[in-house]
């Protein structure tokens, strides 16, 4: 976000309607299929939102990190958020990581199994998609233990997968994640409301 936070609302509200008007443009030309654009699109933060299309790109490296909320001892809710260029899609479970406290050799891959069902989510300029990851959490207190018995795996980020980059999140709470497993579910991504 720009220093001055009332040229970069402004900045992206125009960039919202640009989109927008590219795209209906587009669609009076015939040359872009058909898309759902809610009827309040640019009236703010997650309203700009399309629906579905197969005609938008996939996000690449205009998906920053937009945040990792706990949710409860054994979930975190992980925001990615698109500040490119134009519209993107996100599609899908997102893979995660562990990140190994700057040390790649540190890092823990876990296999993800998702949990409902996939829908494209396509992002204006400025929206975010979220999934809720869960996991066997660490019991106890500072010498946690796994009640599976499982070596408990401790790293002060995560990275998230998804359309191709990976973003990296930390807790907003400034801890750090701990798990037991190799395994998390995650939903597939959705739109913030």
């Amino acid at each position: 976000m720009s220093g001055f936070v009332i040229g970069g609302v402004v900045g992206r509200r125009r960039r919202r309607v640009l989109a927008a008007a590219v795209v209906a443009a587009a669609l009076l030309a015939g040359t872009v299929p058909a898309v759902a654009v809610p009827a309040d699109a640019g009236a703010g933060r997650g309203a700009g939102r399309v629906v579905a299309s197969a005609s938008v790109p996939p996000c690449g490296d205009g998906l920053v990190p937009g945040g990792a909320v706990r949710v409860g001892a054994d979930a975190v809710r992980v925001t990615v958020v698109n500040e490119g260029p134009a519209p993107c899609v996100v599609r899908g479970y997102p893979a995660v990581a562990l990140a190994g406290q700057g040390s790649p050799g540190r890092a823990r891959a876990l296999a993800v199994v998702g949990e409902g069902p996939v829908h494209p989510v396509v992002l204006a300029v400025g929206d975010a998609a979220q999934s809720r990851i869960a996991f066997a959490p660490v019991l106890g207190e500072a010498d946690g233990y796994c009640a599976s018995d499982a070596e408990p795996f401790v790293a002060p980020s995560m990275v998230i997968g998804v359309a191709g980059v990976r973003v990296q999140v930390a807790p907003d709470d400034g801890g750090n994640f701990a798990v037991c497993e190799t395994t998390v579910r995650a939903t597939a991504f959705r739109p913030v409301a």
